[in-house]
């Protein structure tokens, strides 16, 4: 008798059912009301949309100046602490998520 390896074996199948059946037996919203409850929220006021004149907008930024335990990333040139340092290039840093 030959067997068919690639059939759900009866025990996953019953647990897919199982959480099926819960999953359609929970209590969640259907989508009109999701749709309409977004459709109350959606407001505009206050927010800038795009084309607005900025132009009499003044930017205030305070620079930090790098630390001396500090280096950027010749990679992804993020500023990380030296002890994310993995290895140097002349004057250039690598960090450990980048040379993973």
């Amino acid at each position: 008798m030959a067997t068919d390896y690639d059939e759900v074996r009866p025990d996953v199948a019953e647990a897919r059912k199982a959480s099926l059946d819960a999953v359609k037996s929970a209590n969640a919203p259907d989508a009109k009301s999701v749709v309409r409850e977004l459709d109350e929220t959606d407001h505009t006021d206050g927010m800038d949309l795009p084309g607005a004149d900025l132009s009499n907008e003044e930017l205030t930024v305070t620079v930090v100046p790098q630390k001396d335990d500090e280096f950027i990333c010749g990679s992804c040139f993020l500023i990380r602490h030296r002890s994310q340092l993995v290895r140097e290039e002349g004057n250039v840093g690598f960090c450990v998520e980048c040379e993973g």
